[in-house]
Formats: C-alpha cells, sequence, structure tokens
C-alpha cells in the first residue's frame, strides 16, 4: 500500500494527476485523501479538492504535526486559486514555520513563496518582497525554482523594473523547462509574452501610441511630466502625487495635461469634473476651491494658473507634459484586469485586493455583467465571476500595488 501511496505522489511532483488517481482513487486513508486533494486541484475541481484536503488534515492525528502541515499548504494553496484571500496568508504563514520547524524545507519555502503571492494578489508589494528578499533559494528542486523566479518577476513586474522581471523569467523558463511540468511551463511563458504587450498608451496632441511596460519605465524615468491615468496620479523628476482617491482633482489635472500646453476653458472643466452642462455661479466658485486643492497637491511638479478662458497646468521643472492612458477605458479598468487573469473572484476577494466596500464592487461588477464583460459562476454565497482573457495587452498597470518605488 505505502508503495501506492509513494507511486501517487511521485505522479503528482511530474504534473500527472490522472495518474496518481488511478492508484489512490479507492481508498480513504489520510494520505490517499490528501493525494486526492492535491490530485483535484491540479485537475482544476478546486471545492472538491478543499473538501478532500479538509478531511485529510481532520484524519490525520496530533503525532503527524508535519503531514498536517503539508495538507494545510496545499489547502492553502488551492484557496488562494479560489481567489480565496482572507485566510491563506495566516495559513500560510503558520504552515511555514511549522514545516521549517519539522525540517521540510522545500514545502516550507513554498509555503512562503505562496504568501508571498497571495501578498502581490492583494496589492501588498512591499510585503511580498520583504518575503521573497529574506528566502534561500540555492538548491531548490527545478518546479519550486521556476515558482520562485515567477513570484520574483511579478514582483519586478508591479515595481515597473522591466530589466529585473525579464530576468527572473528567464531563469523561470530554465528551471521550468528541467521540471517537465507543461502547466508550469506554459504560465511562465504567457508571463513572458506579457512583457511584449502594451501595457499603456501615451496620449499627446489627440494622438495615442501604445507603450510596452520597458518603455512606460523609460517614460517614467525620463524629465517629462506624467498624469498616469492608469494608476490616478501625476509625477515626473522623482517625485509622485497619488490621486486614487481624488477623482475631482484627477479629472481636473487629466484635462489640464491632455490640453497641454494650452488652456481649459472654466466650462469644460466644470463639464468634466462635475458632469454637468449648464453651469451657474455656484458650480464655478466650487471650481476654484478644486483647482485651490489641486494646486496645493501638485506644487512640487506643477503650476496651475489662472488664464482669460479658464486655467493651464504649467510643469515647474519638466519640458513637457505627457498623459499615459490605460490599455482599458472606462472606470472599472481595474476590476476588469483582475477578473481577466483566468480564475473566478468573489466580490469579497476583488473588494479585499482593490481597497473597495464589497458593496461598491458588486454594483460594479452589475454594470460588467449588463455589457456582457464578465459573467457570473455558481449562486448565493459560492457566486464567483470570470471575464474572457485580455489577450491584446497587459494589465499589470492596472493591478492594485503597482505604484512607482514599489
Amino acid at each position: 500500500m505505502e508503495a501506492l501511496i509513494n507511486a501517487a505522489a511521485r505522479a503528482l511532483a511530474a504534473g500527472d494527476p490522472l495518474g496518481a488517481l488511478q492508484r489512490v482513487a479507492l481508498r480513504a486513508d489520510p494520505p490517499a485523501l490528501a493525494l486526492r486533494g492535491i490530485a483535484m486541484a491540479q485537475l482544476g475541481e478546486h471545492a472538491r479538492a478543499r473538501e478532500l484536503l479538509r478531511r485529510a488534515i481532520r484524519a490525520f492525528g496530533p503525532r503527524e504535526a508535519l503531514a498536517r502541515a503539508r495538507c494545510v499548504l496545499a489547502e492553502a494553496e488551492v484557496a488562494l486559486a479560489m481567489r480565496d484571500l482572507g485566510a491563506p496568508v495566516r495559513a500560510l504563514q503558520d504552515a511555514a514555520a511549522t514545516l521549517a520547524r519539522l525540517g521540510d524545507r522545500g514545502n516550507g519555502l513554498h509555503a512562503q513563496l505562496l504568501a508571498a503571492r497571495a501578498h502581490l494578489l492583494l496589492g501588498r508589494t512591499d510585503r511580498a518582497a520583504a518575503i521573497l528578499d529574506g528566502l534561500d533559494l540555492h538548491g531548490l528542486p527545478p518546479a519550486l525554482a521556476a515558482v520562485a523566479e515567477l513570484a520574483t518577476a511579478e514582483r519586478w513586474m508591479r515595481a515597473l523594473r522591466s530589466g529585473p522581471a525579464r530576468a527572473a523569467l528567464a531563469r523561470a523558463k530554465q528551471a521550468a523547462d528541467r521540471s517537465g511540468i507543461p502547466a508550469l511551463v506554459a504560465e511562465i511563458a504567457e508571463a513572458r509574452t506579457a512583457l511584449e504587450r502594451p501595457a499603456a498608451r501615451r496620449v499627446a496632441g489627440g494622438a495615442s501610441q501604445p507603450l510596452r511596460l520597458d518603455e512606460v519605465e523609460a517614460l517614467l524615468a525620463s524629465q517629462v511630466l506624467v498624469l498616469d491615468g492608469c494608476r490616478r496620479g501625476i509625477g515626473g523628476t522623482g517625485t509622485w502625487q497619488p490621486l486614487a482617491r481624488r477623482p475631482i482633482l484627477f479629472a481636473l489635472a487629466r484635462s489640464l495635461a491632455e490640453a497641454w500646453p494650452g488652456d481649459v476653458t472654466r466650462e469644460s472643466l466644470i463639464a468634466t469634473a462635475f458632469r454637468l452642462r449648464e453651469p451657474d455661479e455656484t458650480h464655478r466658485a466650487r471650481l476654484r476651491v478644486e483647482i485651490g486643492r489641486l494646486r496645493a497637491l501638485v506644487k512640487d511638479v506643477a503650476d496651475v494658473e489662472a488664464t482669460a478662458r479658464g486655467f493651464r497646468l504649467q510643469p515647474r521643472r519638466a519640458a513637457q507634459v505627457v498623459v499615459l492612458a490605460p490599455p482599458i477605458d472606462g472606470e472599472q479598468a481595474a476590476l476588469l484586469a483582475l477578473l481577466a487573469d483566468g480564475a473566478a473572484w468573489s466580490t469579497s476577494a476583488l473588494a479585499l485586493s482593490l481597497g473597495e466596500s464589497q458593496r461598491t464592487v458588486q454594483r460594479a461588477v452589475a454594470d460588467l455583467q449588463a455589457e456582457g464583460l464578465v459573467r457570473g459562476i455558481g449562486q448565493a454565497r459560492a457566486r464567483r465571476w470570470v471575464a474572457a482573457p485580455l489577450v491584446d495587452f497587459t494589465t499589470v498597470l492596472l493591478l492594485p500595488g503597482s505604484l512607482p518605488g514599489a
């Protein structure tokens, strides 16, 4: 019987879940339950996999702490695949500590890598970087080395560092090729392709030019003032002022940046920022207040000058003003970017990742469903949402945590 367990484990390690199930499908002892759960997870049957792994955790006795910790790790990985982002980070940290204490270095590192990827999904790039920087990755098996390099590449992509990201993906490909696991090879190939797709659009003079991630990185490092429509902020020459939580000020700043070096009439600014067609004096007074707030926020990089017709943006040190527009038009670009990763997300997980209330996300998802951009799977509390993959461009600039200096 132990020979069957060992054979099933080797099949799973080689990426052959069907071969593993052929050996343990009819068994209900704890090791077999755990292996069946992992096999179902590899086949994409996450709900069934979670059930089997929880049964295995309960079945292992108190003296089998190592086996229980491995099952906790597997269940947390399944939860991450299901985008259940509330509990996995805590469970992974506890499992990593237990596995390290019991001498299972490989699975302990795997738990920490999964914790780093969970933090990346939540936009916590600083926490992910702290985990990755503290890992000793020497002598890892090829599959685990590929996962580590893939997480490292994602960390650098979120930080807009295309050079280190390319290097990490090259190392990941070498490790994945040695592992011989097709799913891992395909995931890394998709990540490498994303670097070659347009990540944003440069808008100037009414024309739009697609930019790859490395071109966006070069633009942000140049001597220009950038109004970033992807991450909702304005910056240049080493400074950055976020405006994501100030939608009216961002709308005003974008209108002024798009019109540079010209000015924008007061009527146009009121219509853009307040969505009004027939302004009166109260709206003009409100515009003066909001322009004053904008002046205070961007004073380190630009002035907002009054003209006879309206207002004009004047950079302090930069020679040019450039608008960086997102690859997806619309207010729900970040939400679509998350849903386009191929996983099924709950509204609670989307809210956690975006930093919004669940009710706000539910309304946004309903609007996207009405437009035919997303579809629901399941019913009631088990309902999840997916969107078609966005194959023409990469959405890394729209994901949470993709901020300058992250």
